[in-house]
């Protein structure tokens, strides 16, 4: 997102509205509601700002009432009788069945305006679309679609094309992960983590659909969406595609596994999803959608919370991977990590490649070539939990990579205890497993970012783990040699972030490797850990050190940590601080107090002195339509989240440039 210097402000508790971009309208969860849907009308629908009009007035019986988006086609004067589309936006708690502000409510309105032909509900976690016709008996009435059209068209009565399917813009991808997953669950009478599920399935076959089918098969039109014969015909397509998922990915899906939602269920989901193209989605979009789907499946026992997505760009980008790193997360829970990693990657060789000077079609197979090699040998995660697992390689076939090199293991193991594959995914060798240590240049992974499990509640507490780190031995101060030592007792337990940490520098190619760690404030700061930092400042240079926030993992839970960025020692370099001497050299220390939203996770802006909501102009690119190789940039004036987590990533890497 480019944003140029202009800036001002508005009023508080206020939203500038989307389309005149001059509005300030009260910020409300109604409002923020139908803001979305006006950036998803323009950005994903393709239509014009200057065909919506946002509270527009309509004669209403003896009364006029106030309509919260209507649409008219271009060059139609904007008049009631014009209205082409009318969408009316609630607030979450608003039930579509309600009768004061429910969908009736809406037809009431279509009725007013005798040639609307399309109409919207929407409260954020329900969305529903109808279009007005005439039936045999002359009568005018809603019928349910999959859709609005897209900008010039229609929504298609069959099948439709490719070429007809949306990348996601904003959040309307998230609205629509959630409105499913609810749905589901409410629905189907099934858990939460089983909802997930289920969704995980149809999210694969739509997938599937736009990779491999010559044309759309999954999908429901509306006359199959009024009986069961029409939805049954539906899930023969979808049991089909899943087939086809059970055969690609077969490390995800057992042979035996069925989709298990009713046929209205089923129904519901393709309609919700079917119109979207998920391949040509935005990547950010895909994955801010996905994590919070994921992460509310999520239980906190196994000390497990996703790292916020601005966290994973700015420790990503501190790190600084390329195509020739080998890049690890040894506790990637659904793959944020990784995925930012891919893509920032993956930038850096197109941009490499468009600079090269080659012809069109040299520069398209070194492209296909370049990140073939990376996806296929240079992304590497692990992690306990199977469901995350299984999650994680959901997020990178999101993604358009394959399932990549994920693997269900401990990686808190001996290194002995890793399936063969996973020792030359890390680049181990049999001298590596035996000393539990990767010494040999060449030889571990060369870059890492984790956000390892915390917590007393999840204590490693297996011998034969503890054995095998020298953070599982209990240490003693001696005041003799002002030093701490370790013994030959192991602790009765350990938490597991203290190992992780001297796992991910074991894992580090020696004077090569790089790690970024998200660490409890305690390791930091606690005098009874002081032999842990000990260890770390014998075996790695700590390239920097930022505190985060208290609120940086909220709303999830309250945890105070930093990141801590590492270098991994060679072997002279270690030799020579073991002697007793540590090296004198410079680190980069900052402290993160903005991160974008406070404790109850609701988005923080910039604001004036004064307290009022600084704005300013910004352009986002958008996916153009499917099959297009253009892009299109949308204008906008926003308000400015008030986050300096990038700042600081290039504040780190322009000093790292700078020693």
């Amino acid at each position: 997102m480019s944003q140029v210097s202009k800036a001002s402000i508005i009023q508080p508790e206020t939203i500038l509205d989307f389309i005149d971009g001059v509005t300030q309208r009260r910020d409300t969860p109604e409002e923020r509601v139908r803001q979305e849907i006006l950036k998803s009308l323009v950005r994903e629908y393709g239509y014009k700002k200057e065909q919506i009009g946002v509270e527009e007035s309509i004669k209403f019986g003896s009364n006029r009432k106030a309509v919260d988006v209507a649409i008219w086609e271009p060059g139609k004067a904007h008049t009631q009788e014009n209205i082409y589309i009318i969408v009316e936006c609630k607030d979450p708690k608003t039930k579509a069945k309600g009768k004061k502000d429910g969908v009736d409510q809406m037809h009431s309105y279509a009725s007013a305006c005798m040639n609307s032909t399309y109409g919207m509900w929407t409260n954020g976690d329900e969305l529903l679309t109808f279009r007005y016709v005439v039936d045999d008996a002359g009568k005018r009435g809603p019928e349910a679609v999959p859709d609005l059209p897209h900008a010039g068209g229609e929504v298609p009565d069959d099948a439709p094309r490719f070429d007809q399917l949306r990348p996601a813009a904003s959040d309307s991808l998230l609205y629509s992960f959630r409105r499913c997953h609810n749905y589901i669950a409410g629905n189907q009478g099934i858990q939460k983590a089983e909802a997930f599920l289920e969704l995980l399935k149809i999210i694969f076959c739509k997938i599937q659909d736009e990779r491999d089918s010559e044309t759309p098969t999954f999908y429901i039109t509306p006359t199959e969406r009024q009986g069961a014969a029409g939805k049954k015909k539906c899930r023969k397509r979808i049991e089909a595609l899943f087939g086809s998922v059970k055969q690609s990915y077969e490390t995800i899906f057992k042979a035996d596994e069925h989709i298990a939602l009713t046929d209205d269920v089923l129904a519901y989901i393709v309609a919700q999803l079917q119109m979207y193209s998920l391949l040509e989605s935005d990547v950010d979009v895909k994955g801010h959608a996905y994590e919070t789907i994921v992460g509310s499946n999520l239980r906190g026992d196994k000390g497990q919370f996703f790292t916020p997505r601005n966290m994973c760009h700015m420790m990503v980008r501190m790190v600084d991977p390329s195509e020739n790193d080998v890049i690890l997360d040894p506790a990637m829970g659904t793959c944020g990590f990784l995925v930012t990693a891919m893509n920032y990657v993956l930038e850096k060789i197109g941009n490499s490649v468009d600079a090269s000077g080659r012809s069109k079609t040299a520069k398209q197979e070194a492209l296909i070539a370049r990140k073939r090699e990376f996806l296929s040998k240079h992304i590497v995660g692990i992690d306990f939990d199977p469901i995350l697992v299984r999650a994680s390689k959901m997020n990178m076939v999101m993604n358009n990579d394959g399932t990549g090199q994920l693997f269900h293991a401990n990686s808190l193991e001996p290194f002995s205890g890793f399936e063969p594959k996973l020792q030359k995914a890390l680049r181990l060798d049999a001298a590596d497993v035996a000393a539990n240590k990767a010494l040999q240049p060449g030889h571990g992974v060369t870059a890492i970012m984790t956000n390892p499990p915390f917590g007393s509640k999840i204590p490693i507490e297996d011998p034969a783990i503890l054995e095998s780190f020298d953070l599982g031995h209990t240490w003693s101060w001696s005041e003799e040699d002002a030093e701490w030592r370790m013994e030959p007792k192991l602790f009765s337990s350990q938490p597991p972030e203290i190992l992780f940490i001297e796992r991910c520098v074991r894992l580090l190619e020696p004077g090569v490797g790089v790690a970024a760690l998200v660490i409890p404030n305690g390791i930091l700061g606690n005098p009874g850990l002081g032999y842990v930092r000990q260890w770390i400042l014998r075996h790695a240079q700590i390239l920097g050190s930022v505190d985060m926030h208290p609120d940086a993992f909220q709303p999830n839970v309250g945890v105070q940590t930093s990141v801590l960025v590492l270098r991994r020692w060679d072997s002279e370099e270690e030799a020579y601080c073991k002697d007793g001497t540590f090296q004198d050299y410079k680190m980069f220390m900052a402290i993160c107090d903005h991160v974008g939203h406070d404790k109850r996770g609701q988005t923080t802006y910039v604001r004036d002195d004064d307290g009022y909501p600084i704005v300013r102009e910004q352009t986002t690119a958008v996916t153009g339509k499917v099959g297009s190789e253009e892009e299109s940039g949308h204008t906008s004036t926003e308000r400015v989240v008030d986050d300096e987590t990038m700042a600081i990533a290039d504040a780190f890497l322009e000093w790292r440039r700078d020693q």
